[in-house]
């Protein structure tokens, strides 16, 4: 069996990189928010106060034991956030995400193995600070995947060992729908993400080759693409199409990210896709509007796999709640209320959606393969 940690978006910057011990300077430029320390505020405004400066731990809360009883074989994020010291903000950008060099040990707390930058706050502070990012990260010993100093390090995969000679490789790309810039593409020499426009363009094409060309037999291969709008649930018929594509192409489990809340898992041939993991650490707590997506739930996936075909045998779901800029274990009611959403909106998993159960860990749902 192999099992893989999956989650969403993990933004350390703005608000949260604030509380951190090695603060940035708090300029934003935002249209209506100046300061960073402002999200703090509007956090401690819906929870209560928040010690500053905190561990480098914290915004993991209990993530960390969950993570650390499940012993997941590979850990892989979604790092939406720039590291660096430039205060070069990127023109034409509404919001910008960075955390200082200093504070990396609030990332590496969390051991993740492969960190994607396929996304659209990777270059918040331009062509350096991305230059900077990758410093800071290989620096740590941490793999990257989905950006580079040109094209052919963009597209190649973050490969991580697994046991019996076989190897995780983690190819990783952002598309248009979810807010990456065109010319942020990585080119033959200019640095930049793995840019996907649409699927069915000579591009989706080649990634989907390129899955195929690099997988070996026994590797497993993930596809983590950001795409798609913040808010709902639905998915468009060109991500589906997309995800079926990689998985005919050899990837083992399509890793969709960029909502803010989950959105529903598919199982194709076997395989699965998460269209949507929804964030698992941001600022966001105290930001009002999107209520009714209880945008407060964050999700850990925990995914096993056949270790000779890749075959989904079942998806442990963690849920937990950020409060005072800290993953807490989720209530019973709110994993109910999560079990009931996924009930609605994953009808090929419905059957085998097993009740929440607790434990020392907090509440864990489960989706297995029919």
């Amino acid at each position: 069996m192999t099992t893989l940690f999956f989650c969403g978006d993990v933004m350390l910057g703005r608000g949260v990189d604030q509380i951190l011990p090695h603060p940035n300077d708090p300029e934003l430029r935002e249209s209506y928010v100046r300061d960073a320390r402002e999200y703090v505020r509007l956090a401690e405004m819906e929870n209560g106060p928040i010690p500053c400066p905190v561990d480098f731990g914290r915004p993991w809360g209990d993530a960390l034991e969950i993570l650390d009883a499940a012993a997941p074989d590979a850990r892989v994020i979604n790092l939406e956030t720039s590291v660096t010291r430039s205060d070069s903000f990127a023109p034409g950008k509404d919001i910008h995400y960075r955390m200082h060099p200093a504070n990396l040990p609030c990332l590496t707390s969390a051991r993740p193995d492969v960190c994607v930058l396929a996304n659209n706050h990777t270059l918040d502070f331009g062509r350096p600070g991305l230059a900077e990012t990758l410093d800071s990260l290989s620096a740590a010993g941490l793999r990257t995947a989905g950006a580079g100093r040109d094209a052919a390090a963009a597209h190649h995969p973050a490969i991580v060992p697994l046991d019996g000679d076989r190897r995780l490789l983690v190819f990783a790309f952002g598309m248009p729908s979810s807010g990456v810039p065109q010319d942020w593409a990585a080119t033959e020499d200019l640095s930049g993400v793995s840019f996907v426009a649409r699927h069915g363009d000579v591009t989706a094409t080649e990634m989907a080759e390129h899955v195929r060309r690099t997988k070996r037999p026994g590797d497993v291969a993930v596809a983590s693409v950001h795409w798609g709008t913040n808010w709902g649930y639905r998915v468009s018929r060109d991500q589906v199409a997309l995800a079926h594509a990689l998985i005919d192409a050899g990837a083992d489990v399509v890793h969709g990210h960029s909502s803010h809340h989950p959105r529903p898992p598919e199982m194709y041939r076997g395989k699965l896709v998460l269209y949507g993991c929804g964030d698992l650490i941001n600022d966001y707590e105290g930001i009002t509007g999107y209520e009714y997506y209880r945008d407060d739930l964050r999700l850990l996936y925990l995914v096993s796999l056949e270790p000779d075909t890749g075959r989904l045998t079942d998806v442990r779901i963690a849920p937990l709640q950020a409060r005072r800029m800290r993953l807490c274990h989720a209530s019973t009611e709110d994993a109910e209320w999560l079990r009931t959403l996924l009930h609605r909106l994953a009808p090929r998993f419905r059957p085998c959606l097993a009740a929440g159960s607790r434990d020392s860990q907090g509440v864990t749902l489960t989706l297995r393969a029919a």
